[in-house]
């Protein structure tokens, strides 16, 4: 195995993504920056999801936490108060995993949702979906819908930047981490 194959393995592993469908709800993962949100909002505005979930209580580029900065971005951007559940605790990847699946419990129900549109930066969505699917229950589809922003690390120039570089193997280093503390389910 020759560096490029290593490379496209890594960029095949880590940057999955799915074409647009009809979803129940679109799963936001927040971060700092709102890239995140991008693909639930062509979603929402598409008539391809018509709910959308906005997870985690960090803290975003505007100094606001994250779920105040993607609410407010959902809202200005055209969606309605009613298309969005907010949940405001989660502080990594899997506690919006764990406490996204139980705010879709309590206000929709598992029976009202069958799939959802899985919104996280490019190199983090095997980690969100993987982590994602250890929430829900397993016959629910997950499809995975990253930003196309340039401003995120992209599958085809990761490898090119050290910043890059550290981002990804990072990111296969959590994966590893939260596979040893059973965060992970099958997908």
């Amino acid at each position: 195995m020759d560096l490029y194959d290593s490379r496209a393995g890594i960029t095949s592993f880590l940057f999955l993504k799915c074409p647009p469908e009809p979803v129940d709800l679109a799963f936001v993962f927040c971060s700092p920056s709102l890239s995140s949100l991008y693909p639930a909002i062509a979603l929402y505005k598409a008539g391809l999801a018509p709910k959308v979930l906005i997870t985690g209580g960090g803290t975003a580029v505007s100094g606001a936490p994250e779920w105040a900065f993607y609410r407010d971005h959902a809202l200005e951007a055209g969606l309605p108060e009613s298309a969005l559940l907010i949940e405001m605790e989660a502080r990594n990847t899997a506690e919006n995993a764990a406490f996204g699946a139980a705010l879709i419990e309590k206000a929709l129900g598992w029976d009202r949702v069958r799939s959802l549109a899985v919104c996280a930066k490019p190199f983090h969505m095997r980690r969100a979906v993987m982590t994602l699917r250890r929430h829900v229950p397993e016959d629910r589809r997950l499809i995975a819908q990253p930003p196309d922003d340039p401003g995120d690390l992209s599958a085809d120039t990761w490898w090119q930047s050290a910043k890059g570089r550290r981002r990804v193997f990072g990111e296969l280093t959590k994966i590893g981490d939260y596979a040893l503390r059973g965060d992970l389910g099958d997908v």
